[in-house]
Protein backbone atom coordinates (compact mmCIF):
# COMPACT_ATOMS: atom_id res chain seq x y z
CA UNK A 1 0.00 0.00 0.00
CA UNK A 2 1.24 3.44 -0.90
CA UNK A 3 0.20 7.05 -0.27
CA UNK A 4 1.62 9.74 -2.56
CA UNK A 5 1.64 13.27 -1.16
CA UNK A 6 1.31 16.58 -3.00
CA UNK A 7 2.80 19.42 -0.95
CA UNK A 8 3.55 23.12 -1.31
CA UNK A 9 7.08 23.58 0.04
CA UNK A 10 10.55 22.14 0.43
CA UNK A 11 10.12 21.58 4.17
CA UNK A 12 7.05 19.43 3.63
CA UNK A 13 8.81 17.07 1.23
CA UNK A 14 10.21 15.12 4.18
CA UNK A 15 7.93 16.36 6.95
CA UNK A 16 4.57 15.33 5.52
CA UNK A 17 5.44 11.67 4.78
CA UNK A 18 7.06 11.44 8.21
CA UNK A 19 4.02 12.85 10.00
CA UNK A 20 1.56 10.76 7.99
CA UNK A 21 3.62 7.64 8.68
CA UNK A 22 3.48 8.37 12.41
CA UNK A 23 -0.31 8.58 12.28
CA UNK A 24 -0.46 5.29 10.39
CA UNK A 25 1.83 3.53 12.86
CA UNK A 26 -0.42 4.69 15.68
CA UNK A 27 -3.72 3.81 14.00
CA UNK A 28 -2.67 0.70 12.03
CA UNK A 29 0.46 -0.63 13.75
CA UNK A 30 0.48 -3.94 11.87
CA UNK A 31 0.27 -2.46 8.38
CA UNK A 32 3.13 -1.50 6.10
CA UNK A 33 2.29 1.63 4.13
CA UNK A 34 4.85 3.51 2.05
CA UNK A 35 4.31 7.26 2.21
CA UNK A 36 6.26 9.57 -0.10
CA UNK A 37 6.10 12.99 -1.74
CA UNK A 38 5.16 12.81 -5.40
CA UNK A 39 4.94 16.54 -6.13
CA UNK A 40 6.32 19.67 -4.48
CA UNK A 41 4.63 22.77 -5.90
CA UNK A 42 7.25 25.03 -4.24
CA UNK A 43 4.62 27.62 -3.49
CA UNK A 44 0.92 27.89 -2.95
CA UNK A 45 0.04 29.62 -6.24
CA UNK A 46 -0.10 26.42 -8.27
CA UNK A 47 -2.94 25.11 -6.10
CA UNK A 48 -5.09 27.84 -7.64
CA UNK A 49 -4.96 26.29 -11.11
CA UNK A 50 -7.24 23.37 -11.93
CA UNK A 51 -5.09 21.99 -14.75
CA UNK A 52 -1.91 22.06 -12.67
CA UNK A 53 -3.59 20.38 -9.72
CA UNK A 54 -5.19 17.72 -11.87
CA UNK A 55 -1.92 16.99 -13.64
CA UNK A 56 -0.22 16.52 -10.26
CA UNK A 57 -3.01 14.23 -9.02
CA UNK A 58 -2.81 12.13 -12.17
CA UNK A 59 0.97 11.85 -11.85
CA UNK A 60 0.73 10.84 -8.21
CA UNK A 61 -1.97 8.29 -8.99
CA UNK A 62 0.18 6.74 -11.69
CA UNK A 63 3.05 6.37 -9.23
CA UNK A 64 1.00 4.60 -6.55
CA UNK A 65 -0.90 2.43 -9.02
CA UNK A 66 -3.61 0.02 -7.98
CA UNK A 67 -4.10 -0.08 -4.24
CA UNK A 68 -2.66 3.40 -3.69
CA UNK A 69 -3.95 6.75 -2.52
CA UNK A 70 -3.18 10.45 -2.97
CA UNK A 71 -3.01 13.02 -0.17
CA UNK A 72 -2.86 16.74 -0.95
CA UNK A 73 -1.75 19.04 1.87
CA UNK A 74 -1.35 22.82 1.89
CA UNK A 75 -1.69 25.88 4.11
CA UNK A 76 -4.91 27.87 4.28
CA UNK A 77 -3.17 31.20 4.93
CA UNK A 78 -6.14 33.59 4.92
CA UNK A 79 -8.52 31.34 2.97
CA UNK A 80 -11.31 29.25 4.46
CA UNK A 81 -9.83 25.74 4.89
CA UNK A 82 -13.16 24.02 4.22
CA UNK A 83 -13.90 25.91 1.00
CA UNK A 84 -10.35 25.43 -0.28
CA UNK A 85 -10.31 21.72 0.51
CA UNK A 86 -13.73 21.20 -1.11
CA UNK A 87 -12.62 22.85 -4.35
CA UNK A 88 -9.35 20.94 -4.55
CA UNK A 89 -11.00 17.62 -3.79
CA UNK A 90 -13.51 18.22 -6.57
CA UNK A 91 -10.68 18.92 -9.02
CA UNK A 92 -8.78 15.85 -7.83
CA UNK A 93 -11.76 13.55 -8.28
CA UNK A 94 -12.41 14.95 -11.74
CA UNK A 95 -8.85 13.98 -12.65
CA UNK A 96 -8.79 10.51 -11.08
CA UNK A 97 -12.05 9.25 -9.66
CA UNK A 98 -10.55 5.75 -9.53
CA UNK A 99 -8.02 6.62 -6.80
CA UNK A 100 -8.63 7.20 -3.10
CA UNK A 101 -7.91 10.89 -2.53
CA UNK A 102 -7.89 13.26 0.44
CA UNK A 103 -7.23 16.98 0.77
CA UNK A 104 -6.14 18.54 4.05
CA UNK A 105 -5.69 22.27 4.56
CA UNK A 106 -3.70 23.37 7.61
CA UNK A 107 -5.24 26.37 9.34
CA UNK A 108 -3.43 28.77 8.96
CA UNK A 109 -0.20 26.96 8.24
CA UNK A 110 1.52 23.63 8.86
CA UNK A 111 3.50 25.13 11.72
CA UNK A 112 0.25 25.82 13.62
CA UNK A 113 0.31 22.09 14.40
CA UNK A 114 3.64 22.59 16.16
CA UNK A 115 2.09 25.36 18.22
CA UNK A 116 -0.81 23.07 19.10
CA UNK A 117 1.65 20.52 20.52
CA UNK A 118 4.17 23.08 21.77
CA UNK A 119 4.73 21.41 25.13
CA UNK A 120 6.16 18.34 23.43
CA UNK A 121 8.80 20.52 21.72
CA UNK A 122 10.26 21.77 25.01
CA UNK A 123 14.05 21.46 24.88
CA UNK A 124 14.03 20.05 21.33
CA UNK A 125 16.44 21.66 18.85
CA UNK A 126 17.01 24.58 21.18
CA UNK A 127 13.35 25.30 21.92
CA UNK A 128 12.83 26.86 25.33
CA UNK A 129 12.23 24.43 28.21
CA UNK A 130 9.05 26.19 29.30
CA UNK A 131 7.34 26.49 25.92
CA UNK A 132 3.55 26.58 26.16
CA UNK A 133 1.01 26.70 23.32
CA UNK A 134 -0.91 29.88 22.57
CA UNK A 135 -4.56 29.83 23.60
CA UNK A 136 -5.71 29.33 20.00
CA UNK A 137 -2.85 27.95 17.88
CA UNK A 138 -4.74 28.14 14.60
CA UNK A 139 -5.51 31.83 15.00
CA UNK A 140 -1.84 32.84 15.14
CA UNK A 141 -0.69 34.78 12.09
CA UNK A 142 2.94 33.86 11.52
CA UNK A 143 3.43 30.55 13.31
CA UNK A 144 6.97 30.37 11.92
CA UNK A 145 7.78 33.70 13.56
CA UNK A 146 6.20 32.52 16.82
CA UNK A 147 8.51 29.51 16.80
CA UNK A 148 11.53 31.70 16.02
CA UNK A 149 10.80 33.87 19.05
CA UNK A 150 11.03 30.76 21.19
CA UNK A 151 14.28 29.45 19.73
CA UNK A 152 17.92 30.52 20.10
CA UNK A 153 18.68 33.85 18.37
CA UNK A 154 21.16 32.36 15.94
CA UNK A 155 18.93 29.41 15.07
CA UNK A 156 15.67 30.88 13.74
CA UNK A 157 12.99 28.47 12.66
CA UNK A 158 13.36 27.39 9.03
CA UNK A 159 11.14 24.76 7.39
CA UNK A 160 13.97 22.97 5.61
CA UNK A 161 15.94 22.67 8.87
CA UNK A 162 13.20 22.08 11.41
CA UNK A 163 9.93 20.93 9.85
CA UNK A 164 10.76 17.24 9.60
CA UNK A 165 12.43 17.17 13.03
CA UNK A 166 9.47 18.87 14.71
CA UNK A 167 7.06 16.56 12.86
CA UNK A 168 8.90 13.60 14.34
CA UNK A 169 8.81 15.09 17.83
CA UNK A 170 5.33 16.51 18.42
CA UNK A 171 2.82 14.71 20.59
CA UNK A 172 0.05 13.60 18.24
CA UNK A 173 -2.48 13.56 21.05
CA UNK A 174 -1.79 17.22 21.89
CA UNK A 175 -1.95 18.19 18.22
CA UNK A 176 -5.34 16.51 17.87
CA UNK A 177 -6.59 18.07 21.08
CA UNK A 178 -5.63 21.65 20.18
CA UNK A 179 -5.98 21.81 16.40
CA UNK A 180 -9.11 21.15 14.38
CA UNK A 181 -7.19 20.97 11.10
CA UNK A 182 -4.79 18.41 12.58
CA UNK A 183 -7.77 16.31 13.60
CA UNK A 184 -8.83 16.53 9.96
CA UNK A 185 -5.42 15.23 8.87
CA UNK A 186 -5.64 12.40 11.39
CA UNK A 187 -9.15 11.47 10.24
CA UNK A 188 -8.31 11.58 6.53
CA UNK A 189 -5.15 9.50 6.88
CA UNK A 190 -7.02 6.84 8.83
CA UNK A 191 -9.81 6.89 6.25
CA UNK A 192 -7.37 6.42 3.37
CA UNK A 193 -5.62 3.51 5.06
CA UNK A 194 -8.94 1.86 5.95
CA UNK A 195 -10.03 2.18 2.31
CA UNK A 196 -6.77 0.75 1.01
CA UNK A 197 -6.97 -2.13 3.45
CA UNK A 198 -10.56 -2.89 2.49
CA UNK A 199 -9.68 -2.86 -1.21
CA UNK A 200 -7.17 -5.66 -0.67
CA UNK A 201 -9.53 -8.00 1.14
Amino acid sequence: MQIACIVEGDGEVQAVPLLVSRIIRESHPHLSVRVFTATNFRGRDKFQHRVVVQRAVDGAARRVGTGGAVLMLLDADDDCPVELATRLLEWAREARSDVYTAVVVANREYEAWFLAAAESLQGHRGVGPDLQPPSDPESVRGAKEWLTRNMPRRQPYAPTRHQASFSAQIDLRLARQNSRSFRKLDTEVRRLVDALQASQT
